[in-house]
């Protein structure tokens, strides 16, 4: 239910905030670019990043719109990665969340310049005073998203991860770990850690929050993988079996299905354990299920 009601609030923020009307010092919203934002955006997603963010914030009793800002700030970075991601120099795919995807629906300039716009403007909502009224928390948000979405971050595990379809060598457990923690988990930890730096964490709750976040985070990817591997295409609203047919770098290819799922679990366990180091009890029960729900997805 607190997913659900997330993710309505947070398809009405982006609605309202990728609207034609300008903000002050643009000086125009290019109707077919808006266009191929709002598709990206809007209309589709679990809206997990954006839950993770909102519901930690909330375990310090913070919540209203500028967390909401911060989630969609973050939910409009994933969206970006994934418009870039299914551009045929990347995975060239056709089908994104049971719809064309963005270079089908528009074309491949179109779908680069959306991800641009979304990508930019993330840090636009972030850095503005209606996020947060600490100008310091606001830069630490800031740099926190950059270190999440660069060259360390994302970006470079995006670009681990194309350099491994060509090799000839079998992928190895650790590099494939390393590779996800980038691509897919830095914008998961950030989003529990954007959620702990906003609420105002002492330093034990943020490191526990950090150790809930990076094994939430490997467990996702873990059952992506295995999803892609025996899951349903139509239930997942895009390709299935890419990865095998790719020779992409997962944990399924390395270890197997079976021992997949084992590791799966064992990160989902990690994620229950931190928070209860945290000492959070009871209020970070809508997070444990978090965690359960990672694993047990159907898409």
């Amino acid at each position: 239910m607190r997913l659900v009601a997330v993710a309505g609030a947070t398809e009405a923020m982006l609605d309202n905030l990728l609207q034609p009307h300008c903000l002050p010092g643009e000086k125009d919203r290019p109707a077919r670019l808006l266009a191929a934002m709002r598709y990206a955006a809007l209309g589709g997603g679990k809206r997990l990043r954006p839950f993770l963010l909102v519901e930690t914030a909330r375990l310090f009793g913070l919540e209203g719109e500028g967390v909401l800002r911060a989630a969609c700030a973050l939910e409009m970075i994933h969206c970006y990665s994934l418009v870039h991601d299914d551009l045929p120099a990347m995975d060239n795919d056709d089908l994104r969340r049971g719809r064309p995807t963005v270079h089908k629906a528009f074309d491949e300039a179109a779908a680069i310049l959306a991800g641009d716009g979304l990508l930019t403007y993330a840090f636009d909502i972030v850095a503005d005073a209606p996020t947060h009224a600490d100008p310091a928390v606001r830069a630490d948000l800031t740099l926190m998203l950059a270190r999440a979405v660069g060259l360390g971050g994302m970006v470079g595990g995006q670009a681990l991860d194309l350099e491994a379809e060509g090799r000839d060598t079998p992928h190895e457990a650790g590099f494939v770990a390393l590779m996800q923690a980038m691509k897919t988990g830095a914008l998961l930890l950030y989003a529990v850690e954007a959620g702990a730096r906003m609420g105002g964490a002492n330093a034990l709750q943020k490191a526990a929050l950090s150790r809930f976040g990076a094994a939430l985070g490997a467990a996702f990817q873990v059952a992506d993988d295995i999803l892609d591997a025996e899951g349903d295409e139509e239930a997942l609203g895009k390709r299935a079996g890419k990865d095998a047919d790719r020779n992409k770098a997962t944990l399924v290819a390395v270890l197997g299905l079976a021992q997949a799922r084992k590791k799966r679990d064992a990160l989902a366990r990690e994620a229950i354990q931190a928070l209860e180091d945290g000492g959070f009890g009871d209020k970070a029960g809508v997070l444990a299920e978090a965690a359960r729900f990672t694993v047990n997805r159907k898409s």
